[in-house]
């Protein structure tokens, strides 16, 4: 393929250098003059291990070349990848001056080519982002069939970026509705087992990436930092931690739904804050987790209430499915507030039996739902047909039950999958994990 990659930078050199690789012809496009000759020479803008070799045999074959007439490189390509650079403006959010720059350039150079044209945006920008552009410098020619957009984020790591793209750890194409790309392009280019999303989604995945890389860094710091006022090995605890495969180091509890409950989790994280308070131990990231739990579940009870009923089902009220413990509970605490709040509740758990409940757990649900037997249904069915709405917390109901009640019609919040659902009909098979 021919493709032009505008941004010479550390981006749109690891990507032309490894294009270039596969047996594609790159002319680069850059403002600096600077960039632009050292590309014409073969040599890499940055310090990036096998890059330098990457280019200067590309540039010897003649598939790399650069200039800074945009209109020049969309004319000699079929591809136009962005990889320009979105610095922080000091509010912290994003400067899309030169993306936005680069892609009316592009417009008008696809504009006076004539000829369908691939835009790839590769540059970091927050959800939202390639909508806008596509909106200001690209709705004619996409609804036209002159244009296609992709967003397509890198996962480069500087000192190992060529091994990277070489060998990626994750692809993923950003399409306008996160269906399958109308042409190959993409996937030819960046990756043929990409994962598919919507334009948001594919921003989204790029800062979830980082954040999340942030956070583990942050919480091996924080852990260290205790470990040393303990006088135990930071490291070695941590190398400890992630032997666990099966739920530290894996997908488990990477999905959005419930806060957080039980009887282990509130009481330990809250434990460890303690002592390390008042022992002088700055935890900043770990000081904040229980007050991100109780926001979302401030978010779940006013998700609820928004939704115009006075009656409300529960399907689930322990803290997790396959158990009748309630210590911790966040459905306890939904059923709490709307009970106070003058809300009509049915309830069905079929791991609750209240004549079983003993110990911590009996005291608990007798201090904090005192009438819980009187909300109890012995089905689903009962739930369902009585209430206007239904929040489905745990995979307590079923898939004979849920048949049963997918004639209904009441709205659906699925808590462990974070969604709104118009109904059961269409959904009881997917609430059923």
């Amino acid at each position: 393929m021919n493709v032009s990659i505008f941004g010479l930078g550390y981006v749109g050199a690891v990507t032309a250098g490894c294009l270039t690789e596969r047996g594609h012809r790159v002319i680069g496009a850059d403002v600096q003059q600077g960039k632009v000759d050292a590309f014409n020479q073969g040599i890499s803008p940055i310090v990036e291990p096998l890059l330098n070799e990457l280019l200067a045999d590309a540039r010897t074959k003649g598939w790399l070349s650069a200039t800074t007439d945009s209109a020049e490189a969309v004319k000699l390509s079929d591809v136009s990848i962005v990889c320009v650079g979105t610095p922080s403006l000091e509010s912290g959010r994003l400067n899309l001056d030169y993306v936005r720059k680069v892609s009316e350039q592009i417009s008008a150079a696809i504009a006076a080519k004539g000829a369908p044209h691939v835009v790839i945006f590769r540059s970091t920008m927050l959800p939202g982002s390639t909508r806008m552009l596509v909106r200001d410098f690209f709705a004619p020619q996409l609804q036209g069939g002159l244009v296609k957009v992709y967003y397509c984020p890198e996962f480069l790591r500087e000192g190992t970026a060529v091994k990277d793209f070489r060998e990626p750890s994750l692809c993923v194409v950003g399409t306008h509705d996160g269906q399958a790309p109308e042409s190959s392009e993409a996937l030819d280019l960046l990756g043929d087992k990409a994962e598919i999303l919507a334009w948001e989604g594919a921003e989204l995945i790029k800062y979830s990436c980082n954040y999340f890389h942030a956070l583990k860094v942050g919480f091996a710091n924080e852990i260290g930092r205790m470990a040393k006022f303990l006088q135990v090995d930071g490291a070695r605890v941590m190398d400890v931690v992630c032997r666990d495969e099966k739920l530290n180091i894996s997908r488990y509890y990477m999905k959005p739904g419930n806060p957080f409950g039980g009887s282990c989790l509130p009481k330990d994280v809250s434990a460890l804050s303690s002592l390390a308070r008042m022992e002088g131990v700055n935890l900043p990231l770990l000081d904040n987790v229980l007050d991100t739990n109780s926001a979302h579940l401030d978010l779940l009870i006013k998700l609820i209430t928004s939704k115009g009923t006075r009656k409300v089902g529960l399907l689930g009220l322990a803290f997790k499915a396959d158990t009748d413990d309630l210590r911790g509970s966040p459905m306890v605490a939904v059923a709490e507030t709307l009970l106070g709040r003058g809300y009509q509740l049915s309830i069905y758990d079929p791991s609750l039996n209240l004549s079983r409940l003993i110990g911590a757990n009996e005291v608990e649900i007798q201090r904090r739902m005192p009438h819980l037997a009187s909300l109890l249904r012995e089905t689903a069915e009962e739930v369902v047909s009585d209430c206007g709405l239904i929040v489905v917390s745990q995979k307590c109901v079923g898939v004979d039950a849920l048949r049963a009640v997918a004639r209904a019609d009441q709205s659906v919040i699925d808590v462990n999958g974070w969604r709104e659902l118009e109904s059961l009909a269409w959904s009881y098979e997917g609430l059923c994990w």
